[in-house]
């Protein structure tokens, strides 16, 4: 469990009293942060009241019920939290809410379908640290965590690199799996566009660094969680955040919920309007979301997610190192006289049911469907694209005994099935008058239809009281149809591509020494895809000796709290193998053919410490920082007649830290954090490097009740207060064709302002 400045953290501590051949009472105690009881705890059961706390912060339940026994805790100054009273689950923790103003509250799911159920510790971002940022930026926020480093060269350009996988991906992210109230949202290539969500519509987001979460794919980066925000049994509200900034920034949203012990309803609106600081850099999103679970009993319930995107971006990409230097503002002039930009629509509809066969035994089963209608004017030709995606997933859970102790099996599959249709057509911009893009003769037209099948299994094994085992096994095997429309005869080039089966296990082993320190292992083997880019050659034709990066992940850690647990520490050290690394290499203007070329090596050191106190006179103080140290190299790359061996990995950081602080009194709350980022070679002959740079952001907030049920909150804000010149993201090994310099360096927003009004109204 990660503290963060707006989160402060209530222990609950559970100790289970029954033995179920033995007639005593179920006990239990509530603390919070600082050890201090809390009374007036619901514990709920089917959602019925079934026991609260006293005075003291303890329970008593009826000698009735027996262990292991599912509830849930509710008080209103504290999120709820389902938790599992067993004789070895003493300890549980708890997010506390930063006053009653209740503007940002979310239920945290704690179910198989929506966590990791990773035994060993993994990264979780609640909406209140979404907050301490912009409403626009979503990026700073995941940035936080250590062995995580986003690149951003725009909102709608984000390459996402977990340990340094993910690095060489020259645009957008494909390391990694990700999913959205447990609903698929990666691709079948293993493209993931997390800017498809606004940063107000997500509750919590887990992170898992590595192969080590089975039952969402073993891809090498990890695996992303997020969770949309939901409204609270008996709530009922309309909420809107007004934001202003600089370059032109409005962004508007509106959440209207409700839910009651059967029915939950959750509207999003969000529109999203920025000029930005470049030429040919307008964005404009509108979004919607629409999430709701009805209950039709104890046993069965069934939930509906429906998200539904449209933007138009203009793309300013990439420039040389003469014009980062001298005016950063400027566009690539060929990308600025095509005036390039992507417009996109997207849609993810998901419906997921639950059924509970027994207290110990339930099923949950998905159906979604996504499409993508992509259209993208490049200086080199305009791309016209849509994908229709779509698949089912189901996942068992069962509890079982294992030396006299409560052992959890989870088990189940995942088919994914996506159709990409896309065709090339030939740009006449340069004979257009300066009026940008224009279409000439069609260059290409394909068909290719993706296959993916996931199939996993997890174990979790108590074997004492302090020692517990994780053991999963996950098979993927995944398929690709080429279909040429364009090329008759002889230059066709339709094909087939079915890559081997890879099974990959995992082991997690988790030793809990006290309630406060525990240490932690993993071994997992994982494995990514090639995607659509490295797949085909620029002419179209798939390249059939083209095949998956395969790797082993060994991992050491522990975790420490101090203080009454209002201190912190968690330090890791892990070593990533990765065999048949893929290789992008540029044979064009922003075109490329891959190619799986020698190995990597990743090894690094990740430590994250954090601190609350709250004070009696309503006084709050909590820093943190995080840092990790990196050794990530080529351990056999030879490209051409170049041999990379021993050099650094190329786009990654060798040190990333990030701290902060946050000071809250009363009504006013102020967040101060910066992030500094190391040099990083940008070219595999380690001959060139990115400058480090830090930036420095704030935010002060100010929250009140105007009249009973009328909440509101007014923040301003300034982004890179220092306005230090830096490049947010990178292109790797660029070549600059004819006279022109390569185009290494998106710029980065320099010195922003921001200021917003939130309100909300409960029924």
């Amino acid at each position: 469990m990660k503290f963060t400045p707006l989160k402060l953290l209530a222990v609950i501590v559970l100790t289970a009293l029954i033995n179920p051949l033995y007639t005593q009472n179920i006990s239990g105690h509530v603390n919070d942060y600082s050890n201090s009881p809390i009374s007036d705890v619901a514990v709920l059961l089917n959602n019925k009241s079934i026991a609260k706390t006293n005075a003291e912060g303890v329970f008593t339940l009826p000698k009735a019920y027996l262990l292991p026994l599912t509830v849930e805790l509710k008080h209103p100054n504290y999120y709820i939290k389902t938790v599992t009273l067993t004789q070895n689950n003493s300890v549980f923790q708890l997010s506390i809410l930063e006053d009653t103003l209740h503007l940002e509250e979310v239920t945290i799911s704690s179910t198989y379908q929506k966590e990791s159920q990773v035994i060993i510790p993994t990264a979780k971002i609640s909406s209140q640290k979404f907050a301490e940022y912009s409403p626009v930026d979503l990026v700073s926020a995941l940035n936080e965590t250590p062995g995580v480093y986003i690149q951003s060269g725009a909102l709608n350009t984000n390459r996402i690199v977990i340990r340094g996988v993910g690095s060489r991906t020259l645009y957008g992210t494909n390391k990694i799996r990700a999913y959205f109230n447990g609903i698929p949202i990666t691709n079948g290539i293993g493209e993931t566009a997390i800017d498809a969500f606004d940063p107000e519509d997500i509750g919590s987001l887990e992170i898992v660094k590595g192969p080590k979460a089975t039952q969402y794919g073993t891809n090498l980066g990890g695996t992303l969680l997020l969770n949309s925000t939901q409204a609270s049994v008996g709530e009922t509200f309309i909420k809107s955040n007004l934001t202003v900034g600089r370059f032109g920034l409005i962004k508007n949203n509106i959440s209207v919920a409700t839910a009651n012990e059967k029915l939950a309803i959750n509207l999003n609106y969000d529109h999203l309007k920025l000029d930005g600081f470049r030429d040919n850099s307008n964005y404009n999103r509108k979004a919607v979301l629409l999430t709701s679970n009805y209950k039709f009993n104890a046993k069965n319930d069934i939930g509906v997610l429906i998200n539904f995107t449209d933007y138009f971006a203009q793309i300013p990409s990439s420039i040389g190192e003469t014009a980062f230097n001298e005016d950063p503002s400027q566009a690539a002039f060929t990308w600025n006289a095509a005036q390039g930009f992507e417009d996109n629509k997207q849609v993810l509809i998901g419906l997921n049911y639950t059924h509970r066969f027994s207290d110990h035994f339930s099923n949950t089963t998905s159906i979604f469907y996504n499409y993508l209608d992509h259209y993208e004017p490049r200086p080199f030709n305009i791309l016209d694209e849509y994908t229709n995606g779509y698949g089912i997933r189901t996942l068992f859970a069962k509890d079982f005994k294992f030396i006299n102790q409560t052992a959890q099996l989870s088990f189940g599959g995942e088919l994914y099935k996506d159709d990409y249709n896309w065709k090339t057509i030939e740009n006449l911009y340069e004979n257009n008058a300066n009026n940008g893009s224009l279409e000439g003769e069609l260059l290409s037209d394909n068909i290719e239809t993706r296959n993916n099948l996931n199939a996993f299994a997890t174990v979790t094994l108590p074997f004492t009281k302090k020692l517990k085992a994780q053991l999963g096994i996950n098979v993927n095997t995944t398929n690709y149809e080429f279909k040429d429309d364009f090329n008759i005869g002889e230059n066709n080039k339709n094909a087939d591509r079915d890559f081997d089966p890879i099974i990959a296990p995992n082991l997690n082993v988790l030793y809990q020494f006290t309630s406060n320190i525990n240490a932690f292992a993993n071994i997992s083997r994982g494995f990514n895809y090639p995607s659509i880019e490295e797949t085909l050659t620029p002419e179209g034709v798939i390249n059939p000796d083209l095949g998956p990066e395969t790797g082993v992940n060994y991992e050491v850690g522990s975790e420490l709290f101090l203080f009454k647990r209002k201190l912190r520490f968690q330090l890791t050290a892990y070593l990533l193998d990765i065999d048949n690394l893929l290789v992008a290499d540029r044979v064009g203007d922003d075109q490329y053919i891959g190619r799986n070329a020698g190995k990597t090596e990743h090894k690094g050191i990740e430590l994250s410490a954090s601190y609350a106190q709250k004070f009696t006179n309503g006084f709050l103080l909590s820093p943190y920082i995080s840092a990790e140290i990196t050794d990530h190299r080529f351990i056999d790359f030879v490209d051409d007649q170049n041999d990379y061996s021993g050099h650094q990995l190329t786009g990654v950081p060798k040190v990333k830290m990030n701290g902060g602080l946050q000071l809250g009194f009363k009504n006013f709350n102020l967040n101060t954090n910066f992030i500094h980022i190391g040099e990083m070679p940008l070219n595999d002959a380690n001959t060139l490097s990115s400058d480090a740079y830090t930036v420095f952001n704030t935010k002060l907030s100010y929250k009140n009740s105007i009249v009973k049920d009328f909440d509101i909150e007014i923040n301003i804000g300034v982004n890179n207060f220092t306005d230090e010149q830096y490049a947010s993201s990178v292109l790797i090994n660029a070549v600059g064709f004819g006279n022109s310099e390569p185009r290494y360096y998106y710029p980065g927003m320099p010195r922003n302002w921001f200021s917003g009004i939130k309100i909300a109204y409960s029924i």
